[in-house]
């Protein structure tokens, strides 16, 4: 009979253990903590969305929905998708939730997202993301709030120092409009030297090209018209007030002149937070202000702005966190001291003492499996302190050990 082969994992997908899962919830532990702090509302919303809720949000060309999404028909033949970004499932919910009524409302959360690209490192079909968003809020604190959040939590991860944030205005509609129109021209008149990518854009979505990666067009976005050159007064004045924010709390900001969003409906604010810690420069945190996204979902006006942050590229920046540790390490000695090993860690553990027990082998195997936890005390149960009703307690650091009455020993561990 052939040998059953063990299954692999998915491809773009991970299991993580012992350091690299702590460094994962040293993120998201990081994050709840700044969420509290800032009033965000901790929310959860489905991995599965309908998949027009994406399309509609993140637009039909674009590569993550042409190319990228799960999707598939479910049993009765919905298009359903996996979601590749927290944003449009947050605004379907705001609309279909009634959380209007919370307006202004702050809310983040964190989870798996999905979006079927070539593995690479701290990029997986399966990753993970941290989402914080203002709904319902179209004055300019709103997007300086989010961007104290970023920098805030980004200072807490100890990679603040490392991280530059990169800030850019599209303006209002017609701030917006004008400067397209422009790059328009700009581009159509050297359309023959723009690359192939560039030229299947221009008609599409002229701001794209500005995110160009081919080098044949750097020349070319570099002479382009920036927005300076048609900002209203209105969308002028917003974007001072969202700098002078960031100046009086002490944020190190730069201006990003070419930092765009293609969607049409972001607005005024777009950001990003860049490090080269992990080699060449990089995004790691990333959003704007997106005021039109609930009208494209069908909903009414509703001026928003969040941003998005990759659970995995930020476990990678962190220093490792201490690992877990047990306070204490349950030794039983004999049939009878297994029994009443149950009844003494379970009440060591119901009083707040994190305990672990040390089930296997004889009495060396099991001191050594209570050393290499790295707790403190390695708690010594045999049929003499079954007896006595006292535990040996031993010090593991000094080799310090002395008799405890069962009932003293968290005191004796709190010590």
């Amino acid at each position: 009979m052939a040998q059953i082969q063990p299954p692999q994992p998915v491809r773009g997908t991970q299991s993580l253990l012992g350091e690299e899962a702590d460094r994962f919830q040293a993120v998201t532990a990081a994050f709840d903590r700044v969420r509290r702090l800032f009033g965000f509302k901790r929310v959860e919303v489905p991995v599965i969305e309908q998949t027009a809720v994406f399309a509609r949000s993140l637009g039909e060309t674009t590569d993550v929905v042409s190319k990228e999404m799960y999707s598939f028909p479910d049993r009765g033949g919905d298009s359903i998708t996996l979601r590749p970004e927290f944003t449009a499932g947050i605004a379907r919910a705001y609309l279909s939730e009634g959380w209007q009524q919370y307006a202004p409302l702050k809310v983040a959360t964190h989870g798996p997202t999905f979006r079927y690209e070539r593995p690479q490192k701290g990029r997986f079909r399966q990753f993970h993301q941290l989402d914080a968003e203002i709904l319902g809020a179209a004055e300019p604190q709103a997007d300086v709030e989010v961007l104290l959040f970023a920098d805030q939590l980004l200072k807490e991860l100890g990679i603040g120092d490392n991280a530059v944030l990169k800030l850019n205005t599209l303006g209002d509609p017609p701030t917006r409009q004008a400067w397209r129109d422009a790059l328009y021209e700009h581009f159509r008149s050297r359309s023959s030297d723009l690359s192939g990518e560039s030229r299947d854009r221009l008609e599409r979505n002229p701001l794209r090209i500005l995110d160009s990666k081919a080098h044949a067009d750097w020349p070319i976005v570099d002479a382009a018209p920036t927005i300076d050159e048609f900002l209203t007064a209105e969308a002028a004045e917003f974007f001072a007030a969202v700098t002078e924010g960031l100046n009086a709390a002490g944020v190190r900001w730069e201006r990003a002149p070419r930092l765009v969003r293609g969607l049409d409906y972001y607005r005024h604010t777009a950001f990003e937070f860049m490090t080269d810690t992990l080699g060449a420069q990089g995004t790691v945190l990333a959003g704007g202000r997106y005021d039109g996204l609930m009208e494209a979902l069908g909903g009414p006006h509703t001026p928003a702005i969040g941003w998005a942050a990759g659970i995995e590229r930020l476990s990678m920046m962190i220093d490792a966190p201490e690992p877990e540790r047990p306070d204490a390490v349950l030794v039983p000695l004999g049939d009878r001291a297994e029994r009443e090993a149950v009844r003494l860690i379970s009440d060591l553990r119901r009083a707040g003492i994190g305990a672990d027990m040390a089930f296997k082998g004889n009495m060396k195997k099991r001191m050594a499996r209570a050393a290499a936890t790295g707790a403190r005390f390695a708690i010594i149960v045999g049929d003499t302190e079954l007896d006595t009703q006292a535990a040996q307690l031993k010090d593991l650091s000094s080799g310090e050990q002395r008799a405890v009455s069962f009932d003293l020993l968290g005191a004796a561990i709190r010590a």
